[in-house]
């Protein structure tokens, strides 16, 4: 008899656990964005004081990059050049590459002086109030996501499937094809 009320109860507490998660996440104003989905537009200021919005680039493919200089997955592909490397491959197509910094403490400064060491092509979007972040559901650093040119997200996820490093390519955020309009930035199974 006490096995079984303390399993009603385990599975009870399991239970009210993830209603209250699922009530958090509704209540923040988070989305939940899939592959397919039209990607919402969104209104921000890069460090250089420069404007973006997913509006402005309608007919291209974007990719927003989700970035936190301080987290390790981030630093590694920093210091391997991952990101840098892909921009550049598909800038030629026409792709257009974001940096989002959905970290509350950031400073402008900040993603300038990040973007200057890493020599960047491509702009660091501040969202120190993290509603660009909340309007994808960016929850990870780095966390992906691929808008084709007619404006769907046809991909978000990692960039690559090697959490230790020791991979390398192939990344996910290119595999061969063009679902979406997406200039060949694809994911494999998506």
């Amino acid at each position: 008899m006490r096995y079984l009320l303390s399993r009603i109860l385990a599975a009870t507490v399991v239970a009210l656990l993830a209603l209250a998660v699922q009530a958090q996440a509704q209540g923040s104003g988070a989305k939940n964005i899939g592959a397919a989905a039209k990607a919402p537009d969104f209104n921000a200021t890069d460090y250089t004081g420069g404007k973006h919005s997913l509006a402005g680039y309608r007919g291209k493919v974007v990719v927003l990059e989700w970035l936190n200089p301080g987290c390790p997955f981030v630093q590694r592909h920093y210091r391997e050049g991952t990101f840098k490397k892909l921009a550049g491959q598909y800038s030629g197509s026409g792709v257009v590459w974001l940096a989002v910094n959905s970290t509350s403490g950031t400073k402008a400064e900040d993603n300038k002086k990040w973007a200057e060491e890493h020599s960047l092509p491509y702009p660091i979007l501040v969202d120190k109030s993290g509603e660009v972040g909340k309007l994808y559901s960016a929850k990870t650093t780095p966390h992906m996501f691929v808008i084709g040119r007619e404006g769907s997200i046809v991909y978000q996820g990692a960039v690559d499937d090697d959490p230790s490093g020791g991979q390398g390519p192939p990344y996910l955020v290119c595999q061969p094809g063009d679902r979406g309009g997406a200039g060949g930035l694809v994911a494999s199974g998506s």
